[in-house]
């Protein structure tokens, strides 16, 4: 075994393949090779710079390219996803950027705002991984009124996918007048699959617009939908993360809502 052997798992985590959970599976379907050999195993040991690690026919970089880890205003209609098989993919957002980031979690197709894209491994473990319990805030606008029955709905457990997601904390941000949406803060700290928009659907709720505002505490005021920046030094830090970004203009501030209800003589917000 060679000294500098790592985890397969992690390598292609650090050259921005996937993330690490992403990585396993891309081993245990079999499109990685090294030296010439299947490899299945995702714990398997490598030295990326003695080995070919083949991944679906194309070496990758046997040096850990520069750390990078950015911040993506999302809008509606891309998905997070680093291939474009389901969709107009985020990264066709961020194509200025060489590393091979990948987002760190996901927002639905029709959900907006805070996302981050990295090729630090073991960043996108400790912002993921529900055991560090990391913090996202949403806002979402629904068709009211929101009732108490409602609310208790929001904030009970819910199955997914065959085990319970924690439950998310919730509040009424704005009830708006009869005619318009009800605004409402969820905080998450793990986020399951769809877990908003299915605990809606349980209380009854039709979703009008679903916005992250916060990822642990991180948002995106200063960018407009569609636009990105690298994290500051100071952000990083923040997360937990290493100092590997240049610095970047912008302040962090804390989110004031971001969905407004309709006032007289405002437009509600768009569905």
């Amino acid at each position: 075994m060679h000294s500098h052997s790592v985890r397969l798992q992690n390598v292609l985590a650090d050259r921005g393949i996937a993330s690490r959970r992403a990585a396993a599976g891309i081993i245990n379907a079999g499109r990685v090779s090294v030296n010439g050999a299947v490899v299945l195993q995702p714990g398997a040991r490598v030295d990326p710079r003695r080995d070919a690690v083949i991944v679906d026919g194309k070496r990758i970089p046997q040096e850990r390219e520069r750390l990078r880890t950015i911040l993506l205003n999302k809008p509606r209609g891309y998905v997070c996803s680093v291939s474009s098989n389901e969709g107009r993919s985020v990264m066709e957002l961020v194509r200025g950027v060489r590393e091979r980031v990948v987002p760190v979690g996901r927002l639905d197709v029709q959900s907006e705002g805070v996302l981050l894209l990295s090729n630090d491994g073991d960043l996108v473990n400790l912002l993921t991984h529900p055991r560090y319990g990391k913090t996202k805030v949403y806002e979402v606008a629904v068709d009211g009124p929101v009732s108490r029955e409602a609310l208790r709905a929001l904030r009970a457990p819910i199955l997914i996918d065959g085990r319970t997601a924690a439950p998310a904390r919730v509040r009424v941000v704005d009830q708006a007048n009869a005619d318009g949406p009800v605004i409402l803060e969820f905080t998450l700290s793990e986020g399951r699959n769809r877990q908003i928009r299915k605990l809606c659907e349980e209380a009854g709720l039709k979703v009008r617009r679903l916005v992250r505002t916060s990822f642990d505490g991180l948002a995106c005021l200063d960018l407009k939908p569609g636009r990105w920046r690298d994290l500051t030094s100071r952000e990083l830090a923040a997360l937990g993360g290493t100092r590997h970004n240049a610095p970047s203009p912008g302040a962090r501030a804390a989110a004031p809502p971001v969905l407004s209800p309709p006032r007289q003589g405002r437009a509600a917000p768009s569905p």
